[in-house]
């Protein structure tokens, strides 16, 4: 049976994309690609993605309307932390450590709360 193998990609709307592109980029090093979008590939990017359904009231997502949240896996979780703080990003004090990793959260420049997930090294 054919079957669904991964994410190929997340698309958000934004009020100014080319800008929260660039901030995606420089702020998680994420590469930009043609015209303006932003991806992972290479042997780095290898890693289980996560694809899941949350209730209509969940608050997991933030405050407000966010219908959707991004989780990027990232390589050192407290050193990425500490770069953005010092960068000015906005960054929840809550932390939570699962036996499959750790996480962190924060908010891009037009209000999205994004997870950041640390997997606990293989």
């Amino acid at each position: 049976m054919a079957k669904a193998v991964g994410i190929g990609g997340v698309f958000l709307k934004a009020q100014d994309p080319g800008a929260l592109s660039a901030w995606y980029a420089a702020h998680l090093g994420i590469r930009q690609a043609d015209g303006g979008s932003l991806a992972f590939d290479g042997p780095e990017s290898a890693g289980m993605t996560v694809f899941a359904h949350f209730p209509q009231d969940t608050s997991y997502f933030g405050e407000g309307p966010q219908q959707t949240m991004v989780n990027f896996r990232v390589d050192n979780l407290d050193e990425l932390l500490v770069q953005l703080a010092a960068a000015g990003v906005r960054v929840d004090p809550r932390r939570e450590d699962y036996p499959y990793g750790r996480f962190a959260w924060i908010w891009d420049p037009e209000g999205n709360r994004v997870e950041l997930w640390e997997p606990v090294a293989e």
